[in-house]
């Protein structure tokens, strides 16, 4: 049986950062990665990554990623406590806003909170990228990274998993040699 304390810092890592993902899970990358390596030690950098990596490449939300660390702290428990955690307090406000937040809809306030929350999801989006990039390390990385972005910028309608695949292979490939 895991640690309470260890258990206790899950849910209290994972409790708040529920309440902060605004724009969706990827915003909160960055301080999971923050929390997860240099706050807490529970991973390094690498593992960090390839913890990341396991929860893009499995099926379900990105934020699975709470559960793998869960996990990798304090077993099967610290994967419930950190998943619950994650998920429970946002879904709960998100209940209870949701109600109000309907009957306000077309109203001048909504719009404004709406429009202000765009740039705010965008750039914790963009901090969650660095912060992975960060974690991988290494030049081919971020070389791969902005070479998926303008190959994405360009053809919009390209599918990413084919990038997946080809960048995937191309790592293997200069690995191998």
């Amino acid at each position: 049986m895991p640690d309470w304390r260890t258990l206790w810092m899950l849910a209290a890592v994972f409790g708040p950062l529920s309440l902060f993902s605004i724009g969706g899970g990827a915003s909160l990358l960055a301080e999971i990665e923050h929390q997860s390596v240099a706050v807490h030690h529970w991973t390094t950098h690498r593992d960090f990554a390839d913890l990341f990596a396991l929860s893009r490449a499995a099926p379900g939300p990105g934020t699975m990623l709470s559960t793998l660390i869960g996990w990798r702290v304090a077993g099967w428990t610290g994967a419930l406590v950190a998943t619950i955690a994650l998920y429970l307090p946002s879904s709960l406000l998100i209940f209870a806003v949701s109600r109000l937040w309907r009957r306000w809809r077309g109203s001048r306030w909504h719009s404004a909170i709406e429009d202000g929350l765009a740039p705010i999801a965008a750039g914790l989006m963009l901090a969650g990228g660095l912060a992975v990039l960060q974690a991988a390390g290494g030049a081919a990385v971020w070389l791969a990274a902005a070479a998926a972005t303008a190959i994405l910028l360009r053809w919009r309608q390209l599918n990413p998993l084919i990038l997946f695949g080809a960048f995937g292979a191309l790592f293997g490939l200069a690995a191998a040699f």
